[in-house]
């Protein structure tokens, strides 16, 4: 069996360690395909080193661009080597233009196409990522879904026969890499200036369209940000400098220390050690929730609904209206007494990725 894996943004990389890793105890073919759509090394080029993958097959380099522009040269690169592969599988993670580019490249083709993450839905059409993954799911032979809950999502729409549930493949990841760094007792590395491992502190995250193109919105997260009343590790995407830099804001001011985004045991050992997470990713909100720690999401709704149980997850829709106490008393609560659920699977979710492929092909 051959199977072109499509991958460009760091939460996808994520995802491709746990299926390279499964298919490498196998005599499958897998080809990997990266188009760039993340070209900073510190969320692309390093994930290759810290997961064991193969440097990919092919390296398209498109880089940024407008929607349009990203996705049409995604298409353009992706068509020539998968009408030269002819897979059996063409393989999409996730969420991003990089995935319906690939979904779209193949299903022209007449290429099977399986979306691994598939049934996630926000139901905030504003977002890009909501039409990418509808659109992928409605054109994709298979649907291999982390949840029952996007099972249910995938029924709702007239796909279940299409569907099955493997598990969520990041859990994979996260757990071997968690145990990975408690068996080591690995001290922390790549944390900001400012930030004391032995003290209490919170690790952020911001990059989402939503909360950085408005620079009156992007000012008030992070006044609520530099208010809080315990150190704030902000570990800092390309897009959030740059918005940054475009409206005059300042990072590094109050409770906030700005940081390089982590290579991921890097980032896995800072959410141990930390009190807590504040984000609008959606990849964080489930790794802090696999690592027991309380998560504020700073979105209007979340793909992850489980974390949401007994207060792990909380969405904060606009800071500003809850008023400077109770957002200082929401992002830096103790972690909740119930403990966390296994909604996501065993941790054997890439293994279980190839075996339905197989299933599915014969």
């Amino acid at each position: 069996m051959k199977v072109v894996s499509i991958v460009g943004a760091r939460p996808q990389l994520v995802k491709l360690g746990a299926v390279a890793q499964a298919f490498a105890g196998t005599e499958h073919h897998h080809v990997v395909v990266h188009t760039g759509q993340h070209y900073d090394p510190e969320l692309s080029d390093v994930f290759f080193t810290e997961f064991g993958i193969p440097q990919p097959d092919f390296h398209l380099g498109i880089g940024s661009g407008s929607h349009g522009a990203q996705t049409g040269a995604m298409l353009a690169a992706i068509d020539p080597i998968l009408d030269a592969e002819q897979p059996d599988w063409v393989l999409v993670y996730g969420d991003t233009n990089s995935t319906i580019a690939g979904a779209l490249s193949a299903v022209k083709q007449h290429l099977k196409v399986a979306h691994l993450e598939a049934g996630l839905r926000s139901f905030n059409r504003r977002m890009p990522e909501e039409h990418n993954r509808v659109l992928t799911d409605h054109c994709a032979d298979l649907l291999l879904a982390p949840t029952d809950e996007a099972l249910r999502h995938l029924a709702n729409e007239g796909l279940a026969d299409r569907a099955v549930n493997v598990g969520d493949v990041m859990v994979d990841v996260c757990f071997a890499t968690r145990d990975r760094i408690l068996a080591a007792d690995r001290p922390l590395a790549g944390l900001p200036e400012g930030i004391a491992a032995d003290e209490p502190f919170l690790v952020a995250t911001l990059h989402r369209a939503e909360n950085t193109d408005d620079p009156e919105r992007l000012a008030t997260l992070l006044t609520a940000l530099a208010d809080l009343p315990v150190p704030v590790a902000l570990l800092a995407h390309p897009r959030l400098k740059a918005k940054a830099d475009q409206f005059g804001l300042k990072l590094d001011t109050g409770a906030i220390a700005v940081g390089a985004p982590l290579p991921y045991a890097d980032l896995v050992a800072a959410v141990l050690a930390s009190t807590g997470v504040v984000t609008d990713s959606g990849g964080l909100q489930k790794e802090a929730y696999l690592l027991g720690r309380p998560c504020t999401t700073l979105r209007t709704e979340t793909e992850w609904v489980e974390t949401l149980e007994d207060d792990w997850n909380v969405l904060v829709p606009d800071p500003s209206a809850l008023g400077p106490d109770a957002w200082r008393t929401l992002a830096s609560r103790p972690a909740p007494q119930a403990p966390t659920r296994t909604p996501y699977g065993n941790g054997r979710a890439g293994a279980e990725v190839v075996k339905v492929l197989e299933e599915r092909l014969a």
